[in-house]
Formats: structure tokens, sequence, C-alpha cells
């Protein structure tokens, strides 16, 4: 799949996907750590967002190949990965800023 406004689709949902994960897992940090209640909210969403958070890697890599980013803008789409919630500011600020433009991206082979 090297549709420019696919894979551009693609990168928003894996983005949004990954910080709402990592939201649930702070929240089943809460639990856990702070109240002590349960350990079943950081059972469920640790492997959930760390699934999502190797997928947005992957996804960004291929984005940032796919639409030309240069080496910073490539490194603050993963540095995004990061602090929790940063993959949907990164997300905004690539589309605000022409970077998931499909005329940005590589011409479709087929």
């Amino acid at each position: 799949m090297n549709d420019p406004s696919l894979v551009a689709k693609a990168f928003r949902v894996v983005a949004i996907a990954e910080a709402l994960s990592w939201t649930g897992l702070l929240i089943g940090m809460f639990f856990k750590w702070v109240l002590a209640t349960t350990e079943v909210g950081v059972q469920v969403m640790g492997p959930i967002h760390g699934a999502l958070f190797v997928a947005y890697v992957l996804v960004t890599l291929w984005t940032a190949r796919l639409f030309r980013w240069d080496l910073r803008t490539t490194v603050i789409g993963l540095l995004a990965s990061i602090p929790p919630l940063t993959t949907i500011w990164f997300e905004r600020h690539a589309g605000a800023t022409g970077r998931l433009d499909p005329a940005r991206g590589l011409p479709v082979v087929g």
C-alpha cells in the first residue's frame, strides 16, 4: 500500500489509537498503584499499548519515507510516541504543515 492518501489515513488512525491506549494504560496504572485495587487495566492495556506503540513507530517510518520527511521531522514523529498523548499533537502538526498532503507523497507505481 503506497497510496499517499491511505498511508496518511493509516498514520492518523494509528497515532490516535496509540494515544488512546496510553490513556487506558495510565488509567490502569492509577487503579493499580494509587488506588491499589486491581491490576486488570494494566494487564489488558499494557499489551495493547505495546502493540500500538510498535505500530506507530513502523507507520511513522513508512509515512516519513513515502512523504519524504526530513530527518528532523521523522525524529520528532518517533519521539512523539514516548510522552502520553503526544502522537495526537504530532499528527495534527504534520497535517497542518502539509506533511501529510497526498500531493507530497511519492508517486504510486502500478
